[in-house]
């Protein structure tokens, strides 16, 4: 239903964190390279237990190829620099799901691309620098579900 994508990824365990939320939840991951890891890693496969086999995980080698794969209509980039809260949007079918890279997030040139048609934030506690990434991206995919009725859900 909805499209989770992470932007260069560095941490092993975060992404298998990401493919246990895909198997779960039924959304797309779609990793954009190059990856600060090797997708065989223990400690992915360690987080993604045997969960792999139950996700749809594509990877892209670059953010040009996803955006060709993809075509997306809508893309909602994830920044501690929006202003506008992750729950203020009424989530549509295939839209992407936009996280940047652990500890930088998303650089300016991709939260700025034209294919991102919005910013949003997690709301946090001021003086907080981020969430962890796989955290994050579980609350905005709940929620875009949630607003649809968690269909397929039991």
């Amino acid at each position: 239903m909805f499209r989770l994508m992470f932007y260069r990824p560095c941490i092993p365990p975060n992404t298998g964190n990401a493919i246990r939320l895909a198997a779960g939840t039924g959304c797309q991951l779609h990793l954009v390279g190059p990856l600060g890891f090797d997708l065989s890693e223990p400690k992915l496969r360690r987080a993604g237990l045997d969960y792999h086999d139950l996700a749809s995980v594509t990877v892209h080698e670059d953010l040009d190829s996803a955006w060709a794969a993809l075509k997306p209509q809508r893309v909602f980039a994830f920044t501690a620099h929006a202003s506008q809260p992750h729950s203020a949007v009424a989530y549509q079918p295939g839209d992407v799901l936009l996280f940047g890279p652990e500890p930088t997030g998303l650089p300016d040139a991709v939260r700025n691309d034209s294919h991102v048609t919005g910013q949003l934030r997690i709301p946090m506690i001021p003086g907080r620098r981020s969430l962890n990434l796989s955290n994050a991206a579980a609350i905005v995919v709940y929620e875009a579900w949630r607003q649809h009725g968690f269909p397929g859900a039991v």
